[in-house]
Parts: structure tokens; sequence; C-alpha cells
């Protein structure tokens, strides 16, 4: 499925909710054979809503979403989800201009965001809700090349264009034994607005060393060709022998790219789900109150935590939107925010959030009104 295709769940038949009924619909449950309007009771007398929800945004979290909102329908089969991966940019852009009833991105809102996103929920305030853990993946196509270690510097000049080719020098003295082709390096990079390209320039700055010149950024500045999206830079080093990319770690994964493992200083780092969760339990907040932003450290040098993470914002109204999207926006974000929302991250090459984040974010998600 193409990234640029608006994602539409259709109604499915209800499943079961057992234990989970009251995270996955973000209500109390009616008694048996009552409903409050507007509303659907599943087979277990958990109360759904009805009606349609529009998002947009990150890419990153495509798959993560599309997952998540299949799981979603066999718990609450009337709600039909919407979710169009145009980018953190835009999705930011929808959002405050009342086009969607909630934005996926993958840093957090800028103060001007803020402030935007404000006025469109009626001069309430925006929150950032950190839902998913998405590593990003140093991905490359280099015939023969099984295992690549890079770090912070050298990463930072391949990005930069400083770094040519790949038996490099400084590649070579990080891959010892590892016979390197003389080819020129073909980095590709995100054309469009994206938090995984600020993400990972944040990482740049801070563990380059002073090799990369540019501010961390949604629009990219280093060298390189552009493709848009996160499918069209995985796509781009899939097809081009000797090129290399940053891309979240299940585009990797789908395209059977080589990922490197990161020097941090401690050693170097394979990327996995617990790798990346020791880079996320080195974040400390950001935000005040409900909301939940987060602030990462790229260049921890903790043992074993792999340092290129991001972490995807649901961007949501505190109150101002009517009253039966917040009821549709509360009970989809419950869910994702449950342990069974979480659950099928790690497959698709997410990390679950961690127990203590997962309750705050599902805490501030009741306060919704």
């Amino acid at each position: 499925m193409s990234v640029n295709r608006l994602l539409r769940v259709g109604t499915v038949a209800v499943a079961s909710l057992g234990v989970l009924a009251l995270s996955a619909c973000g209500s109390d449950p009616e008694p048996s054979g009552t409903s409050s309007p507007g509303s659907t009771t599943s087979s277990t007398g958990g109360d759904c809503p009805k009606g349609t929800l529009n998002a947009e945004g990150s890419s990153a979290q495509k798959n993560a979403i599309e997952e998540v909102i299949s799981k979603y329908n066999e718990k609450c089969a009337d709600v039909t989800v919407n979710y169009n991966p145009t980018g953190s940019g835009a999705g930011i852009k929808q959002f405050n201009a009342s086009q969607v009833d909630f934005a996926g991105s993958d840093s957090a809102l800028k103060p001007d965001e803020a402030t935007a996103a404000a006025t469109r929920c009626a001069n309430n305030p925006a929150v950032n809700l950190p839902m998913v853990i998405g590593p990003v993946a140093i991905a490359y196509n280099v015939d023969g090349l099984d295992k690549l270690i890079v770090d912070g510097p050298t990463a930072a000049k391949i990005f930069q264009g400083t770094i040519k080719t790949w038996n490099d020098p400084a590649i070579a003295k990080l891959n010892p034994g590892t016979t390197l082709p003389s080819a020129a390096i073909a980095v590709f990079f995100r054309s469009d607005e994206s938090g995984t390209t600020e993400n990972f320039t944040k990482y740049l700055k801070a563990a380059g060393g002073g090799a990369w010149t540019g501010e961390p950024a949604k629009k990219w500045t280093g060298t390189g060709a552009g493709k848009e999206k996160s499918a069209g830079v995985a796509e781009g080093v899939k097809s081009t022998k000797n090129s290399i990319t940053y891309v979240e770690w299940s585009y990797a994964v789908d395209n059977k790219l080589g990922v490197a493992q990161v020097d941090t200083g401690a050693g170097p780092v394979e990327l996995s789900a617990e790798s990346a969760g020791k880079a996320l339990a080195a974040a400390v907040p950001a935000g005040t109150g409900s909301d939940l932003a987060l602030k990462l450290d790229y260049a921890t040098k903790a043992p074993g935590a792999y340092p290129i993470i991001l972490v995807t914002y649901e961007i949501a109204c505190t109150k101002g939107l009517p009253a039966e999207k917040t009821a549709l926006v509360k009970s989809f974000l419950s869910y994702f925010a449950s342990a069974d929302g979480q659950s099928s991250l790690t497959d698709l090459k997410y990390a679950p959030l961690p127990e203590e984040t997962r309750t705050k974010v599902d805490a501030a998600i009741q306060a919704i009104s």
C-alpha cells in the first residue's frame, strides 16, 4: 500500500472485549442491554461510539497505526478510522486547520504550532501524547556487506557529504577485517518535511562531534537525493547499490535492507526493541501536566542503548471538539495506549511504551473532555 493512500478501515465483526473493554473503548460499561446515544454495546457490555474519525501525519507510525486500527475495529465495530500518512509537518498543519480530529507527529509541537493548535481547540491547549516508539535505522544496500558499524561523527560526515566513498578510512577503522568497496556512497533523504528527519538530525548534531553543520529541522540540509516519505527513501536504497539512508526500522526490515550498528562510545549497539527501549529510559519530561512531550538523549552512552529513536506523538485537543468527536478521539486513543493496543507493535519493529509511560498517556487521554 502506498503511504499516500488514505487508510480506511471499515466495519468488521465485533470481537469479545474481555478485560480490556474499558481501555479499548474509553468509557464505563453500561448495564446489559443498554447503550448511550450514538454508541453501540459490545458483546461484553463495553460502550463504543459510532462515527468517523479522521487523522493525518507521521508516516513513521503508518504500520503501527494500521495494525491498531484493525484491532480496535474488532472491539468497536461502528467506528471508521481514516489515517492519511502524509508526514508530520502536513499532519500538524491539517490539525491546526481543523481538517482532522487528531494528528500524528514525530516531534512535539513547537511554540508557534502549539499556539495555532490552541486556537483550533477553541482556545484550549493541545497535548503531545507519546504513542509509538520508532527506532530510526541507518539502512544500507551494499553487496557483501552483512554487518556495518558507524558512530556519530562518521554518520554525520556520510550524511553531510564529507565522507564520499565506502572504503573511507573512518568507516574502515570502525569495521576492521571488512572488505569495503571503493564505490561512491549514494545518500537518500526525506524530501518532505519530516519528524524522522528532525529526530535523525538531532542525533547527528548531538553525537556528530561537530561534523554536522546544520541545525536539527524537519527539512533536510545535508547531501543526497530526496525521496518522499519513508517508503520513498526505503525504495530508493533498495533499488540502488552502494546507497544509504535513515528510515524507520520497520521500513528497513520490510525492504530487506542492511541495518547498521551504532557505536555510542560504549561499544556497537544492534537495533532491537530492547535497545531502543533503553534509550527511551534516558528521556526526561519536557511538557507539563497532561502534555507528555519528552526530551531524548541522542548522545547517550548507556550500555546497550540504541540512540537513534523517535517518538510519534498523537496531537489532540484537551477540550474544544464537538462531543461526538471527543468521544471518538478518546475511544480510539485509549485503545492505542492500552496494553492490548501496544502489544502487537514489537512484531512490527516498533518498541512498545514502557508501562510507566503508558499509564501516564492513558491518564492524559481520560482527562480529555
